[in-house]
């Protein structure tokens, strides 16, 4: 394309796009579908007000959080919920059973894509097939024990929720393992007490592998009991608000031997049980943490992670002290409630590869023991060399942000692939110009190696242009810079090319570089990590910042 033309990209679908099995179907995966915990009882609600808090403003806040929490959760098996059990040929004139002379192991693979309450109904058929649910691998999801048409397990009626309860504990008590997967997110814990203690040391005993367990507070804290630790089998967990039973003063032998993915959502455990979760899971390649609840710094020590993945990091502090084979550190959001910043120290992570996204309105970062300042200079002790793929957030015209920028761009030499997000600022404290870039001294990613760079959220102003000038007359190896406007920043894709327009004046160091204009299916305000948060951790994927709805249908 000539780098003087634009060219608008739309997604048909638009930001609430819900293309995707997650979650056995469209209809569930929906943003717009909001995830409510049960109504609070007239105690509970005087508990919160006695604490300070309203109760309704917290049921909406609630609310959004497991909203959030559920579409997290990865997809569950797909099982047909309209097959029927009917041979090829036609019924025969003799009335013989064609389907149960099937061998038995096809016999499994038929029952076994079933839902777990039509697969137990299969015994009713004859004595043929009475023991064949019992002995294939259980894939059970709660949404399917729901009435017909009384739910999908995000919308859930107490009553409704009571019965799906029992009917769990039956079958959980009645199949003789093992589970391969269980999906557990639509019940009421504390109503019944003592049941999830049952629970999970029935999935320890029978060998659960794959659990994905999520509360209905209140309350939020419901502490997860101490069977918990019972489940050795477990290859991937997803849980769900709940406090983390404590760790201290359990056995040695206590470990997860088999667990490669664990994702922590909206979970309040301490640092010093987290630490203990990362040491007792020596094959752990996958970590998310959505809404950490009590963890205030992520230390990561570790010889198996891949992949850390952190969604809305409250006051969360992030050390990677000791990773050897930790490959992607994706922050897609985090807050500070005091308006601190909160420290990223990198330590030893040789093989780190993708980070993302600093943020200097919210980051210290700290490469080993030097903590990083505006204006320092690279030097061995200061620099990430393995890092390719990099993502800032960025407050153009605050002095502070301004001047840290150069400063992070120096630690990481060898990018390759940049994203930028342009943040709004709301009270510019300064205004930054060409000048004061090529005052900010030589900056090697930028001289040498960035060949891609998707400048988010531009809406045209001064201080942008000055630095998209900047990485035009500098980048020499930029084959690709392109400018993401949100929708509906511009009222046209006319005046959306005249507000680029100043870029073509600039002398580029690259003659090879083609500038591309789109403009979002996202508005201001949405979250990208929404849209592809499942690609953060999919190692096929090579750059799930690129893979959003604001950049659908386009070839990055």
């Amino acid at each position: 394309m000539d780098r003087h033309q634009g060219q608008q990209c739309r997604c048909p679908h638009g930001p609430r796009c819900t293309r995707g099995p997650r979650h056995g179907g469209p209809a569930a995966a929906a943003l717009d579908t909001h995830v409510r915990a049960f109504p609070m009882d007239a105690e509970e609600q005087a508990l919160w007000r006695a604490c300070g808090m309203n109760p309704v403003s917290l049921e909406s806040d609630v609310t959004t959080l497991l909203t959030c929490l559920h579409y997290i959760l990865p997809g569950r098996p797909v099982v047909s919920h309209h097959a029927a059990l009917s041979a090829l040929l036609p019924p025969p004139h003799d009335g013989a059973d064609r389907i149960s002379d099937l061998p038995d192991d096809l016999l499994r693979n038929i029952v076994s894509r079933l839902p777990a309450k039509d697969g137990a109904r299969t015994a009713a058929l004859s004595c043929r097939w009475r023991t064949l649910w019992l002995s294939i691998p259980l894939v059970l999801v709660d949404a399917d024990l729901l009435p017909a048409g009384r739910g999908t397990g995000l919308q859930v009626a107490r009553a409704d929720a009571r019965r799906v309860a029992s009917a769990i504990t039956r079958i959980l008590e009645a199949h003789q393992g093992p589970f391969h997967f269980v999906h557990l997110i639509s019940c009421y814990m504390q109503e019944t007490p003592g049941l999830l203690a049952r629970w999970l040391q029935l999935l320890a005993v029978k060998g659960v592998r794959e659990l994905f367990l999520v509360n209905r507070p209140w309350p939020l804290n419901l502490a997860l009991p101490a069977t918990f630790f019972g489940m050795a089998t477990l290859t991937r967990l997803y849980l769900g608000a709940f406090g983390f039973p404590r760790t201290a003063g359990l056995p040695r032998a206590v470990a997860f031997p088999h667990l490669r993915e664990l994702g922590l959502c909206c979970i309040a455990i301490q640092n010093r049980d987290m630490n203990f979760v990362l040491a007792r899971s020596p094959v752990l390649e996958i970590l998310c943490i959505q809404a950490n609840i009590l963890l205030k710094c992520l230390t990561i020590v570790s010889r198996s992670l891949r992949c850390v993945q952190i969604i809305e990091g409250i006051d969360l502090n992030i050390d990677v002290k000791d990773a050897p084979h930790l490959e992607r550190l994706i922050i897609w959001t985090s807050s500070a409630r005091d308006g601190l910043h909160r420290s990223l120290n990198i330590g030893h992570a040789p093989a780190l590869s993708m980070l993302g996204y600093l943020e200097p309105a919210r980051h210290v970062l700290q490469i080993g023991n030097t903590t990083i300042k505006a204006g320092i200079r690279a030097s061995p002790s200061t620099i990430v060399p393995s890092i390719k793929i990099l993502s800032l957030r960025v407050c153009f015209g605050i002095r502070h942000d301004d001047k840290m920028l150069p400063s992070f761009l120096r630690c990481f030499p060898n990018v390759e692939r940049l994203h930028l997000e342009s943040n709004e600022a709301h009270e510019p404290t300064g205004k930054l110009n060409t000048k004061c870039w090529k005052e900010a001294g030589p900056i090697e990613c930028i001289q040498s190696n960035i060949k891609l760079m998707i400048f988010y959220a531009f809406r045209g102003e001064r201080n942008e242009l000055s630095f998209l000038k900047f990485i035009l007359e500098n980048a020499r190896m930029l084959t690709k810079l392109v400018i993401v406007y949100c929708k509906g920043s511009f009222s046209s894709m006319t005046e959306a090319n005249s507000k680029v327009k100043p870029l073509f004046a600039a002398k580029w160091a690259s003659q090879d570089c083609v500038l591309q204009l789109f403009e979002s299916a996202l508005e201001v305000g949405d979250d990208k990590w929404l849209m592809n948060f499942e690609t953060g951790s999919d190692f096929s994927t090579g750059d799930p910042f690129a893979c959003t709805a604001a950049l659908r249908g386009c070839n990055i």
